[in-house]
């Protein structure tokens, strides 16, 4: 469901009995400076708290998974967990005292693969579609946002589905049906990346007619009179398509980038690791570094960069961008951590093959980029789904190693859905991280169709998790798979992708699960000194949970929903509002 959305499951009658809990919270809240947010040091020395929370479930996810009833802030910082009698002990004349009447708190949940500076630049523009069961939901989620729109502006749905997640109606959707619902507006839909649906204004906006030649690597379908049908298939028209779309103007993305972070705290997201991603721009992060500058961010950003070379040529021009670089200058709501996810993008590749085979001559300006980082001591990621690219790449990393060794670098493997003992094996001796995530709860149908049974251990999370190797669960979002990181931790728990139906049978428990979207997860971000645990001198970064995570049923996992978010001991957001 769709982070504006939710507060249609939120009963009335529930959250008046929790008004008290919220107005707690929030009671001074507004007294907080809005000032850039400070990166002071920790308050260990501070005699009281600023707040505390009592008689709840702290579940601080500490190497102890400890446990607690009660809790203190002071500053954006914790100041201890412990007893009801011990943290009161904390109290000062100014102290907010929270009763949490039994409610369930865990850390801010920590997203290591994400493309979300991208997505927020239509963010207005966009309904989110992602966990909706039913096509006619769907449609009038689509069919809402054209009505509130003017007439003339787009209205988008750029990923996070697929045709399969709806059980009513297994389906895409057709020009006419879209002309129904929209006729005033361009109406432009995204399958991952390899479909466009478009109603008659979606195609007039792209320039779309019946002598319109196909994209490279695409097909406009159009039906027997020769006309447009409405659907653009193949990477290359999803690309074409975005291509299309129009600049946003600076402002519009600086407040597109501030509605989408407050979207993440609705669904308990406080911190991330940006990735790029196809068409990503300096414009992207400019949008989220003025946020910063104004003191507004509510969602920690650490972005790679990553410069998507696809010739001999580009690989010259990165190297030299890459020597240039100088990671970690901002502070803890913006960084810069490192370069990735892709390395040389003729070699990206897709989780939808049946196979990959990369080519010598492609291997060799892989490498070049990748001897180029592990020259400039950065962190690097790797996009690596299939075989043969896990393979070479790993092959090329040790031959790397034995010239400019990575160990300390934190060198990740991203996604990894066909790794095997022995890749873990030559990982470990690399020194390298892992992440995996949950693009199978909504590719994981299409998955079972290329690949077979395999599907049912892409990715292989138990084998990971036994593994002992560093690793953190994330979701790749948005175009490619749903942000609710409670939809990724029901799908690394129950193997069910969105729907109801069973794709994955290598889960991990629900108590693993937590641990790899936040305490593994703070390495990603080289921030496990400050993030991914309640623990003494850490960020205040937690949620207050409508329920318990670790007793409901494994089913309503998917339906948690945060009643309180805190980034740096601040509410950033609170259900109903």
């Amino acid at each position: 469901m769709h982070p504006r959305h939710v507060t249609r499951v939120l009963a009335a009658g529930w959250l008046a009995g929790t008004a008290a809990l919220l107005a707690a919270l929030v009671s001074g809240a507004a007294a907080q400076t809005t000032a850039a947010p400070s990166s002071a040091a920790p308050p260990q020395a501070m005699r009281t708290a600023d707040t505390i929370l009592v008689n709840g479930k702290i579940v601080t996810v500490d190497d102890r998974f400890t446990v607690a009833p009660a809790l203190a802030i002071a500053g954006e910082r914790i100041l201890a967990v412990g007893s009801v009698a011990g943290i009161e002990a904390l109290k000062g004349p100014q102290t907010r005292v929270v009763d949490l009447a039994g409610k369930t708190v865990i850390p801010g949940l920590i997203d290591n693969h994400a493309h979300f500076m991208r997505a927020a630049e239509y963010w207005d523009r966009e309904v989110r579609i992602d966990g909706v069961t039913s096509h006619k939901e769907a449609l009038a989620l689509i069919a809402e946002k054209a009505k509130a729109s003017k007439p003339g502006e787009l209205v988008l749905v750029l990923g996070g589905w697929s045709e399969e997640q709806f059980t009513d109606e297994p389906r895409g959707f057709t020009k006419a049906e879209l002309d129904a619902i929209a006729p005033n507006n361009p109406v432009i839909l995204q399958v991952i990346y390899f479909r466009i649906y478009a109603n008659t204004a979606g195609l007039k906006a792209l320039g779309v007619d019946a002598t319109t030649a196909d994209p490279r690597n695409g097909k406009i379908e159009k039906d027997a009179a020769g006309q447009p049908t409405g659907v653009l298939n193949g990477g290359g028209a999803v690309a074409w398509t975005l291509a299309r779309l129009g600049e946003v103007a600076k402002e519009r993305s600086v407040e597109n980038a501030r509605a989408l972070m407050r979207d993440l705290n609705r669904m308990g997201i406080t911190a991330y690791q940006e990735m790029g991603g196809r068409g990503f721009h300096a414009g992207h992060i400019e949008a989220f570094r003025t946020v910063r500058e104004r003191g507004q961010p509510t969602v920690r950003t650490f972005y790679n960069l990553w410069q998507e070379p696809t010739s001999p040529a580009d690989v010259d021009r990165v190297v030299g961008v890459i020597a240039k670089m100088t990671p970690f200058q901002g502070d803890d709501w913006l960084d810069n951590t490192g370069y990735g996810e892709t390395v040389y993008f003729p070699l990206h590749d897709n989780l939808l093959a049946r196979s990959a085979a990369p080519t010598p001559e492609a291997m060799a300006q892989w490498r070049r980029v990748a001897q180029a980082v592990a020259d400039r001591g950065m962190h690097l990621n790797v996009h690596a789904q299939l075989r043969g690219t896990i393979e070479a790449f790993l092959t090329e990393i040790e031959a790397i190693n034995a010239v400019k060794p990575i160990k300390g670098l934190r060198w990740t493997m991203s996604h990894g859905d066909q790794l095997e003992p022995q890749d873990i094996a030559r990982m470990k001796r690399l020194g390298m991280y892992v992440q995996l995530h949950s693009r199978p709860s909504v590719q994981g149908a299409l998955m079972l169709g290329v690949h077979g049974d395999r599907t049912f251990d892409m990715p292989p999370l138990r084998m990971v998790q036994d593994s002992g190797i560093p690793w953190g669960l994330g979701s790749d979002a948005t175009a490619v798979t749903p942000t609710n990181p409670f939809f990724t931790l029901h799908f690394a728990v129950t193997g069910e992708m969105v729907g109801g139906r069973k794709v994955l049978k290598s889960t991990v428990t629900r108590e693993e699960a937590l641990i790899a979207h936040t305490r593994s997860n703070a390495a990603f971000l080289f921030q496990e000194a400050n993030l991914g645990s309640l623990a003494p001198g850490k960020y205040a970064d937690l949620l207050v949970l409508d329920r318990d995570y670790l007793t409901v049923p494994q089913e309503q996992i998917k339906d948690i929903r945060p009643l309180v978010t805190m980034v740096g001991g601040k509410v950033v957001q609170e259900a109903g509002k």
